[in-house]
């Protein structure tokens, strides 16, 4: 069953992941000192993305807790610890340094859950890429080095006194030499194309190039007789049948394959006498250039991409398509512990290998279970672990994190939250928008989450809001079950209407409700337009298809 893990992921990979469990790691930690990332989500319109919601704050600062957790790294041992020495010596007490002190233990544990034949990709950008590649040379070993991947991950960008940085950096290690491999491939270039495939073919019309039927060195047997009057052996060569054409040829010895290629018009035959014949081979079947270290024929993700769900760091499914094509077979588990938006999640689930997410926010596992839904229907079979699964889970999470407890349960009705600074919302903390019918009039439920006492004045406040912001429906969740008074006034704000039938303007679920399944009544699901919809993802079938370069 693939599992979507709520919580730390340090805490998740020591106490939940196995020794060796593990084929292929991709992480994408992130780094951007003194700033924050934002969630965004579809505005009014389910189409541009405007409202910035606080998911996590990138702000790796040196404090206590990263001083405990580079002591922690050095008192351990080990190479690990020495570089982390160093680091501490080069670096002082700075916000890299308690970044490489978070980063430590957690590639040390995802050492531990790969396998023998796993890989690791680590995505950063150049802020940092050295500093990790030392971490990592401590962690698997120079020698578990393959490559430093270069992604152009932007077109442009202006900067001033140097040039422009438009690349990101990935280090791809495996944990031994029997690492898992399957080459891949990008597309041809334009340029390419116009210089190999430049003969056309009368009858069909299709472009190809012309490959070479033979191979060095003499052979004995079939392979190295005479054909239609050419003598290979005299050349040096032997006859050599190219594998993507042997669908064509079945089990006919060489000679035999030859003929069935001639008959196939497969064959060019140049017009001077006794010239040596080349395979037709089409464009539509070269399976095109080896991938290289440099990516520049993915581009980054514009404002208008289809899979785009506004969160910032989002990365386009192609390029973790191509790291889990090369690194993993059909079956295979993949793992991502800062997960975020689920953009290798969605990825691994196209490719039908097994998956593990792990993400610290709560806003961040409600967009994943959306764009897994939106992309797979019920073809993404997964389970969460770490959420609330009870009232004292719920009281917990509540008490420990608000925010979080908030997020969830919004999450669990589809809500989107509103921007996460303290009195900004002005009685509002989460928003539903959706049509009705075919109209393209947007509604709204607006909801307000409270974990703590409710009473009857906190209902009222939320009618005034329902009526200042000319919603539909208001919704209050709560930890407690609802007084006779808060009933009452539910009942005294009446009805609206839908072309579904008539809905209570005024409604109030418990976490129990939720739990249970229980939701909002309102218009059905399919009119929601609160969160951007991910596209229907197509599966791949088959080993055999070419992911780069599909033919």
């Amino acid at each position: 069953m693939n599992k979507l893990y709520y919580g730390d992921n340090l805490d998740v990979l020591r106490h939940h992941i196995d020794d060796e469990t593990v084929d292929l790691v991709y992480l994408d930690p992130p780094f951007n000192s003194n700033a924050s990332y934002n969630v965004l989500f579809a505005e009014r319109d389910g189409a541009r993305a405007a409202s910035q919601i606080k998911a996590f704050e990138d702000t790796w600062t040196w404090d206590d807790s990263a001083a405990r957790s580079c002591q922690e790294v050095i008192e351990s041992g080990g190479k690990v610890s020495e570089a982390m020495q160093a680091f501490r010596v080069l670096l002082g007490d700075s916000d890299m340094m308690a970044y490489l002190a978070m980063m430590g233990p957690r590639l040390v544990e995802l050492r531990r859950v790969l396998k023998l034949t796993g890989s690791i990709y680590l995505h950063c950008d150049p802020t940092a890429s050295h500093y990790l590649k030392l971490l990592m040379d401590a962690v698997f070993g120079p020698q578990s080095f393959k490559n430093e991947v270069i992604w152009k991950r932007s077109h442009a960008h202006n900067s001033a006194r140097r040039f422009a940085p438009v690349h990101d950096v990935v280090l791809f290690y495996s944990k031994t030499d029997r690492h898992t491999w399957n080459p891949t491939f990008e597309p041809l270039p334009q340029n390419t194309i116009d210089q190999w495939y430049n003969n056309v073919d009368p009858e069909t019309g299709r472009r190809f190039n012309r490959a070479d039927l033979t191979a060095a060195g003499v052979r004995t047997g079939p392979s190295g007789s005479p054909w239609r009057g050419i003598d290979v052996t005299a050349k040096g060569r032997h006859w050599a049948i190219p594998g993507f054409v042997r669908h064509l040829v079945g089990d006919a010895e060489t000679l035999g394959a030859l003929d069935a290629l001639d008959a196939a018009g497969r064959l060019f035959w140049p017009k001077r006498e006794g010239g040596m014949p080349m395979l037709k081979r089409y464009l539509e079947e070269a399976k095109g250039a080896s991938a290289q270290d440099v990516i520049t024929d993915i581009p980054p993700l514009n404002n208008v991409a289809a899979e785009r769900l506004g969160y910032p760091t989002q990365k386009p499914e192609e390029l973790l398509e191509r790291i889990i094509t090369a690194s993993s077979d059909e079956g295979d588990t993949i793992l991502d512990p800062f997960c975020g938006c689920g953009t290798t999640i969605a990825a691994a689930q196209k490719l039908k290998r097994r998956w593990i997410g792990i993400d610290i926010t709560q806003l961040a596992i409600s967009l994943i279970r959306h764009r897994l839904t939106d992309s797979f229907g019920g073809r993404a079979k997964f389970q969460v672990i770490g959420e609330p699964v009870s009232l004292p889970d719920a009281e917990k999470l509540a008490h420990d994190d608000p925010y979080q407890f908030q997020w969830w349960a919004l999450g669990l009705v589809g809500a989107r939250p509103v921007e996460g600074k303290k009195g900004a919302d002005k009685g509002i903390d989460g928003r539903i928008y959706f049509h009705e019918g075919d109209t393209t009039k947007t509604k709204q439920i607006i909801l307000s989450v409270k974990a703590g006492h409710v009473t009857v004045s906190q209902l009222r406040d939320l009618r005034g809001v329902l009526d200042r912001e000319k919603a539909e429906i208001g919704v209050l969740l709560c930890m407690k079950d609802p007084t006779a008074p808060m009933r009452k006034e539910c009942a005294s704000a009446g009805f609206c209407t839908s072309p579904w039938g008539t809905h209570a303007r005024l409604q109030i679920l418990t976490v129990e409700d939720l739990l249970t399944g229980k939701g909002i009544d309102r218009p059905p699901s399919q009119t929601n337009v609160t969160y951007k919809r991910a596209p229907k993802a197509e599966l791949f079938i088959g080993e055999n298809r070419e992911l780069f370069g599909r033919s």
